[in-house]
């Protein structure tokens, strides 16, 4: 019975703690606005950095920003969702896990009359709004460099992300686009990492196994699967004679191009997409014409000619 009504008291403490969050109020005397985000894994840096910029963001324009974390489940995602929902946030900001099973949340947020930003990613069922970059613009930068560091002829391995994410979908396609062009590379194998760097230092140990100093170039959909196998090929010395470019431009993937280990990367710009994807959320609540629904923020290839600029950013 105790424990019962510990629980009960816990569920009402909560439900207490988020209506008193919910009707805090601005400088101006308004009720703040609430935004709920379910971010894909706080795993990675790189959506840790997403997360920060809508963060810095919400606390600019006096937003209150609840932050959870899907931990690359869909089905978690769902049900955070759910919880905004039922918590009847103002707006919903959506990192998704994956095209087709995270959409359910987009469908119930909608159905609420919520509206619902993805950030980064996409969906299947169409978001009120969306703020990122098109991700097979990433898989042709990189795969177009690659090309040229190898001169238009060799065997390459690619690691894909977390099959089924949209990044992990169209980097590939972007990837594929530019090698029609060059038939004289040959992928010798491809298989996904996750988005994970001790995954990508495993499968790249694998590979080296199994085709030794045949691989040529290297292509990661991330920079921490590229760091992963870039980490490999140093311990195996062949890094020397391996082009391994990624996408992202993480801190450290940033100095590895500095360092003239890693020999390219590719900046999405984090920052952009989490401060973009609050101020769309305001306007949707406060229902004021938006200049676009789509707001796509172009990849930028990083070699070691250009990095201190973005070292700086």
């Amino acid at each position: 019975m105790y424990m019962k009504l510990h629980k009960i008291v816990v569920l009402l403490s909560s439900s207490v703690l988020f209506a008193a969050c919910h009707q805090r109020s601005g400088n101006n005397g308004e009720k703040a606005l609430v935004i709920g985000a379910s971010m894909l894994s706080l795993q990675s840096e790189f959506v840790v950095n997403v997360k920060d910029a809508l963060e810095e963001r919400a606390k600019e324009k006096q937003v209150e920003l609840v932050v959870n974390d899907a931990q690359r489940t869909a089905e978690k995602q769902v049900q955070q969702i759910e919880t905004f929902i039922s918590q009847k946030v103002d707006a919903i900001i959506l990192n998704p896990c994956e095209v087709e099973a995270s959409s359910p949340a987009i469908e119930k947020a909608k159905a609420a009359g919520i509206p619902v930003i993805n950030v980064n990613s996409e969906t299947s069922a169409a978001p009120d709004g969306f703020v990122g970059s098109r991700d097979e613009q990433a898989g042709e930068i990189a795969m177009e460099q690659i090309a040229k560091l190898i001169s238009g002829k060799g065997n390459i391995v690619m690691i894909d992300g977390y099959m089924g994410q949209a990044a992990q979908i169209k980097r590939a396609i972007g990837a594929k686009n530019i090698l029609a062009k060059y038939p004289d590379i040959k992928v010798l194998a491809e298989q996904t990492a996750e988005w994970d760097r001790a995954k990508g230092m495993a499968l790249m140990e694998n590979w080296i196994q199994s085709y030794g100093d045949k691989i040529n170039a290297v292509f990661a959909h991330n920079d921490e699967m590229g760091m992963g196998a870039l980490q490999a090929l140093e311990q195996a010395k062949l890094k020397n004679k391996v082009v391994v470019v990624s996408i992202d431009a993480i801190a450290d993937a940033l100095q590895a191009v500095k360092d003239g280990r890693l020999d390219a990367t590719v900046f999405q710009d984090a920052k952009g997409q989490g401060s973009g994807a609050i101020d769309m959320a305001i306007q949707l609540i406060k229902k004021q014409p938006a200049e676009q629904k789509e707001v796509f923020i172009p990849f930028q290839l990083v070699t070691k000619e250009n990095v201190e600029g973005f070292l700086k950013k």
